[in-house]
């Protein structure tokens, strides 16, 4: 990049960034994010006891955390594309440590929660980093990272479960927070000192009806879906909660299609590249909870049932570790079809994989080896597929819209996930078996959810097929175009990824 500017111009601008150390830096962000999201859950059976409040109540500890993650994912997009990623990067791990912290001070259940909706700004971490690597990696460079980094997720769930119950098991509850604290922390200080601001920026001003509107309408909608199994599907909460999401979402979108600087591009959105890349991110989703509800109750299940495995939870954790470490793994391999044959062709490889990995899976429960070798086989597909949302998504929006297209593709995967949850509750609340007064999934209702991710692989599939092969000149510029942008050098605008 030194070669496109004069001598007076090198001496006044810095050294570039060492691109590699930008990389490990904003994947190691994204673990730690990950982390902070499954260190809690060893605790969450216990919370009730531990705060002095009903479960019912305590379950708010996972939903906050979800809905404002939700929520927040494409608001921290916008604001990023228009003042900074790398500040929006910061704030939203700030938020993380800030949370993590109140959390470890709290012996109440409000400021649990108050903490756990705080920790769930920090979302947005990981589109965020996929947004900054298109700014500052040339464009050879950014398959391969943006798989890495789509695969921190992977990892920092992967360590996540078992180092919380381990922390739970010898520890005091209020660790596991001091924990996902300190990560946030050296996390902030690894951003702030190697990673630079990219200085592709919209500018403009932020569309705040537009956001209001956004997340009155998701949580509106997200919250039906993740209680209406305890609320009641038939409910006057649930069905009215469903009305408000509607009618939200619709005045929503028909003030962002007459709004000069909105909030989201619908038409932008409307893209079929985009469109179906979206919805093969929602269909991901729902891929994506099966194996993560169905393994840890076929784990910790008694043997007595005759299909459990009698496991305690530490070891829950390691068996589950592999299929995250895997994702990491395979994603050099996705970034070489990504290269070599477009991400198209990684999606659908990945989906393909996914659903063989479920289908493989319902036969092989019986043991644990079989469980880590079908597991893995899934997240090989996971990681495949989730290194192509972005690459796609960076493919048909320009670069002042990436940060914003990216947390709308998480957050379709966020929907796809809860929607998951949903169904998969369905099917185990009605595929139930009585073990000593204690009704539990019997094994075929664990077979119907692992059927679930076959199906939802299949229908990532369909949508990855029909999504179209973009002609070269209508393909946005790059990140080397971006990174020589940022530089201060000239664009070459017929470039493409």
């Amino acid at each position: 990049m030194s070669g496109t500017h004069p001598p007076a111009a090198q001496a006044q601008n810095p050294p570039p960034p060492r691109l590699g150390v930008v990389v490990a830096t904003l994947a190691f962000t994204g673990i730690a994010g990950a982390m902070t999201q499954t260190l809690v859950l060893p605790i969450v059976p216990l919370l009730p006891r531990l705060l002095d409040a009903q479960p019912s109540d305590t379950a708010w500890a996972v939903t906050a955390t979800l809905l404002c993650g939700a929520v927040s994912t494409p608001v921290t997009g916008r604001l990023g594309d228009m003042y900074g990623k790398r500040r929006m990067l910061l704030i939203g791990v700030g938020m993380l440590v800030l949370g993590s912290v109140i959390c470890g001070l709290s012996d109440s259940l409000a400021p649990l929660l108050v903490g756990r909706a705080l920790q769930g700004l920090a979302a947005g971490v990981v589109p965020l980093g996929v947004s900054i690597m298109r700014d500052l990696l040339p464009a050879e460079k950014l398959p391969g990272a943006t798989a890495a980094m789509l695969g921190s997720l992977g990892v920092g769930a992967a360590l996540g479960l078992p180092a919380a119950a381990i922390i739970a098991d010898n520890f005091d509850w209020h660790m596991l927070f001091w924990v996902s604290a300190a990560l946030g922390a050296v996390a902030a200080g690894l951003v702030f000192l190697l990673v630079p601001e990219s200085k592709v920026r919209t500018g403009g001003r932020f569309d705040l009806p537009g956001a209001v509107g956004m997340a009155v309408g998701l949580v509106c909608l997200l919250l039906a879906v993740s209680k209406g199994a305890d609320w009641g599907w038939g409910g006057r909460t649930v069905l009215s909660l469903f009305a408000v999401a509607v009618i939200v979402l619709v005045l929503w979108g028909w003030f962002e299609l007459r709004a000069p600087q909105p909030m989201v591009d619908l038409r932008t959105t409307a893209r079929p590249q985009v469109l179906l890349t979206n919805l093969a991110g929602l269909a991901l989703g729902l891929a994506l909870f099966a194996m993560n509800l169905v393994l840890p109750q076929l784990l910790t299940m008694p043997e007595a049932t005759g299909y459990g495995l009698g496991k305690s939870l530490v070891v829950t954790g390691l068996v589950m570790a592999p299929q995250g470490l895997m994702m990491m793994a395979v994603s050099p391999f996705g970034a070489r079809i990504t290269k070599s044959r477009g991400p198209k062709a990684t999606l659908m490889t990945g989906s393909v994989i996914v659903g063989a990995g479920y289908f493989l899976t319902m036969g092989m429960m019986s043991g644990i080896w079989q469980v880590i070798v079908a597991s893995c086989v899934v997240a090989t597909g996971v990681g495949f597929a989730y290194g192509a949302l972005p690459a796609l998504i960076m493919e048909a929006v320009p670069v002042s819209e990436t940060a914003a297209a990216n947390g709308l593709n998480a957050l379709m995967r966020s929907i796809g996930t809860t929607g998951s949850s949903a169904v998969a509750g369905l099917i185990l609340a009605h595929m139930t078996t009585d073990f000593h007064g204690v009704h539990i999934p019997t094994e075929n209702g664990l077979r119907a959810v692992l059927a679930l991710g076959v199906g939802a692989g299949a229908l990532t599939f369909v949508f990855a097929s029909l999504i179209p092969r973009r002609p070269q000149a209508d393909v946005p510029a790059p990140a080397g175009s971006a990174a020589v942008k940022a530089a201060g050098a000239e664009q070459n605008g017929t470039s493409s990824t």
